[in-house]
């Protein structure tokens, strides 16, 4: 990913300069090294605009909590089904379109381990009795926000619930910056959300 990219590069520079200092004003040389070139700012910024999106894309998901499900909806007026509500969330804090179902959400991702799973990642099950038949967005502490079935409407769940303990599929993490991105999917049938059984909170 690029802003990665760059903040290893930043951080090389950082070692770089420690490495060239010299023994004795080692702390002062670097101060004036960091200042100069204004690197720790530099860093921070890439830090925080990393942190910033994915935590506008979680506020702006937990605000429409409560927003009905609907079979082939993609917006807070008709509904969400589970693939709609994460591409709007992602179109709307991202900029980013993607395919409309969610396994092609799932094909056009990064695949990561769970153990990996970072605020604003999507999350997986197999409920369908298919691979990546729902999707929803991780929310930190192993929680995700979807929207589940008919009748019901977007809400947080427990990843440990045994419902979806059973039936995860496998976390993606979305390449905001990759620059040779999967072109968005055309339009297909909404996907059908088969009956779900009730879970925890």
């Amino acid at each position: 990913m690029r802003i990665s990219a760059t903040l290893a590069l930043l951080i090389a520079l950082l070692f770089a300069a420690s490495a060239q200092a010299s023994p004795s004003g080692a702390s002062d040389d670097l101060d004036k090294f960091l200042i100069n070139e204004d690197l720790l700012a530099r860093i921070d910024q890439v830090r925080q605009s990393v942190g910033l999106k994915a935590s506008e894309l979680v506020f702006t998901a937990m605000g429409f909590l409560g927003v009905p499900y609907r079979r082939g909806g993609n917006t807070a007026e008709t509904g969400f089904d589970c693939s709609g509500f994460v591409r709007a969330m992602y179109q709307q804090t991202v900029g980013l379109i993607l395919p409309r179902k969610a396994e092609q959400q799932a094909a056009a991702t990064k695949v990561i381990k769970r153990t990996d799973l970072q605020p604003g990642d999507l999350v997986f099950f197999n409920t369908l009795r298919r691979a990546f038949s729902h999707v929803g967005i991780y929310i930190g502490e192993g929680k995700f926000i979807h929207s589940p079935k008919p009748g019901a409407q977007v809400r947080v769940e427990d990843m440990g619930v045994a419902y979806w303990k059973h039936r995860f599929d496998g976390a993606r993490r979305v390449q905001t910056a990759a620059p040779d991105a999967p072109a968005p999917a055309p339009a297909l049938e909404p996907e059908a959300m088969p009956p779900i059984e009730p879970t925890l909170h």
